[in-house]
């Protein structure tokens, strides 16, 4: 479904594909045929060797039970080392654009090997394939919790109310397109099917519109290293908006200039967003960097009118897709699909947060790092407006950085998006921005512009300062246990409140990083008044809880939803049966 998009798209690239520094490597007749260029050599024997990376451990399960599978990865080895010598020494680049091709086929053959032996559930597939059989079924697809799904290996997303989000919370496209595949059974492969297949056509798009020595960057950046193709197994929306991205910000400076490409870019933009919400946070950077482009072409007013058709047309997209369940479950939906802005989630990620949750003991500011995020957000997209000339080439990378910041700082949030990184850097030379408007206040005044740049980022940065030199609200000791040698079956924590507010603690304790299930509160009070104390008798998930090895760090935490505060501590845990004193 996804290539029939490039043709419209390449109709606007006809003459850049025939002409000028990104011509094809094709000889006109009579002509010698050209040598390949020794970095072009270097960028497919990469892209080769990135699809050792994982194939291993598929090829491990598959030799255990899948035969035939089994047998397919052993021919793509034999094809990646024969690509290799073949990379190094053919003379032609006719032949090493060939390879390229082989490169490609052997990327999605090894794709769909691992989809065909590894696609157990998780939480995102696990609630997409709910999320159709509800659609299929004429019942609502948000707002509907659905905790029997979770159980085993289900990862869940846990908030700072003490419970969990069991709700289906993306925009609806994924699900659209897993319930015609339902019938496949009732495993995670209609989902992660329409995932991997997502992104396999997404890099075959991405691989056309390439020009020919760059081809094998998008082999790499999208099905190598087993990163993205890892996410498409377990059914992640965010694979699907990568899909229809490709083939925005290929060229993106283009966009706004008319014709058939333009539409079909749009349209891919308003799929994307329909896709999962990722997307909404890079369509204000290139709308603003259209803007700048065509206004320094056609004036305001004819940026303006391009500007506006391009975002009419993603927005009709995105409404079309959604329209059943605006109808249907307005609420719902609505609420569904900000639910990641508004879940209340647990932190957690690999940004500033961890500052708060494991270098010191927490914080009764979390709600902080979330204003930085998006006041990071807005800073940028500014900061981006004003110097436009120099920062166009980043807009695919720039809105990530807001991430950093969030409670939410998942690298997953990062490394999904990597793709158009690379699509816009070879596409999007910097010297498309040299005519580009910007605003002329500071024009020619390189201090002014700095101080202008920190001023518009000082706010996000002040903002997370905030977060992380916030203090653990609450004191806690464990001073009693339920024990055996190898078992702890409950735990009794003293708990000071030294504040003026009163608390709601919810307790769950870890070894490592991340944050385990919540423990249950079988005898305390619903929360610490300001200046008390009070103590809590918790039982772990299940009713027992494995000790750790000895010497392990073991850590309580607890979380309060109003404030949203986190406070950690190190303990001990009392010899058997202990009480409190």
């Amino acid at each position: 479904m996804l290539p029939s998009y490039v043709p419209l798209v390449q109709l606007a690239e006809v003459r850049q594909s025939t002409s000028g520094r990104w011509a094809r490597q094709v000889p006109a007749r009579g002509e010698p045929e050209q040598v390949p260029a020794q970095w072009h050599r270097i960028v497919t024997l990469l892209a080769d060797i990135s699809l050792f990376i994982g194939t291993r451990s598929v090829w491990s399960i598959a030799a255990s039970s899948r035969l035939t599978i089994a047998a397919i990865i052993s021919v793509c080895y034999a094809s990646i080392l024969v690509t290799g010598v073949l990379t190094l020494v053919v003379r032609r680049s006719r032949s090493l654009a060939r390879l390229d091709l082989v490169v490609l086929v052997t990327a999605v053959t090894l794709v769909y090997c691992a989809v065909a032996v590894a696609h157990d559930f998780n939480d995102e597939s696990i609630l997409t394939t709910q999320a159709a059989h509800q659609l299929l079924d004429g019942r609502p697809m948000y707002g509907q919790p659905w905790p029997w799904l979770f159980g085993g290996n289900i990862p869940y997303t846990a908030t700072v109310t003490g419970g969990y989000d069991f709700t289906y919370g993306y925009p609806p496209l994924l699900a659209i397109l897993t319930a015609p595949l339902l019938w496949l059974g009732h495993t995670a492969l209609p989902t992660t099917l329409v995932t991997t297949t997502a992104l396999a056509a997404g890099t075959v798009a991405m691989w056309r519109m390439l020009p020919v020595p760059w081809r094998s960057a998008a082999t790499m950046v999208c099905l190598g290293f087993g990163m993205i193709p890892a996410y498409a197994r377990l059914g992640y929306p965010a694979v699907v908006a990568l899909a229809f991205l490709i083939p925005v910000v290929m060229r993106w400076t283009r966009m706004g200039t008319g014709g058939r490409a333009d539409w079909a870019r749009a349209a891919c933009l308003g799929a994307a967003c329909a896709s999962q919400q990722l997307p909404w946070f890079l369509t204000p950077f290139l709308l603003a960097g259209v803007y700048a482009l065509r206004r320094g072409e056609v004036g305001a007013r004819g940026a303006a009118v391009a500007v506006g058709r391009i975002a009419g047309t993603a927005a009709g997209t995105w409404l079309l897709i959604n329209a059943y369940f605006v109808v249907t479950e307005p609420r719902t939906w609505i609420a569904g699909i900000a639910l990641p802005l508004t879940q209340g989630a647990v932190i957690h990620g690999q940004g500033l947060v961890d500052i708060s949750l494991y270098f010191t003991d927490g914080s009764d500011r979390l709600s902080w790092y979330s204003h930085a995020s998006m006041l990071l957000a807005a800073g940028l997209l500014a900061v981006f407006v004003f110097f436009v000339r120099r920062l166009g080439p980043a807009a695919t990378v720039l809105p990530w950085c807001a991430f950093f910041l969030a409670t939410r700082s998942q690298d997953g949030y990062y490394l999904l998006m990597t793709p158009l990184w690379v699509a816009a850097a070879v596409t999007v030379p910097p010297s498309a921005f040299a005519n580009a408007w910007q605003p002329r206040l500071l024009h020619g005044r390189r201090t002014a512009r700095t101080v202008l740049a920190a001023a518009l980022l000082a706010p996000s940065l002040a903002a997370a300062a905030v977060a992380a030199t916030g203090g653990p609200p609450l004191h806690m000791q464990a001073v009693g246990a339920s024990r055996t040698a190898t078992t702890l079956n409950t735990l009794t924590v003293r708990v000071s409140n030294p504040g003026d507010s009163p608390l709601e603690p919810h307790f769950t304790v870890t070894t490592g990083q991340g944050m385990g299930l919540y423990w249950t509160i079988l005898g305390g009070p619903a929360s610490v008044p300001g200046h008390a104390t009070a103590t809590y008798r918790l039982q772990p998930p299940g009713g027992h809880w494995d000790l750790p090895r000895k010497g392990a760090r073991i850590r309580l935490r607890a979380f309060t939803p109003s404030p949203v505060t986190l406070s950690s501590q190190d303990i001990r845990l009392p010899r058997e049966n202990d009480r409190a004193r």
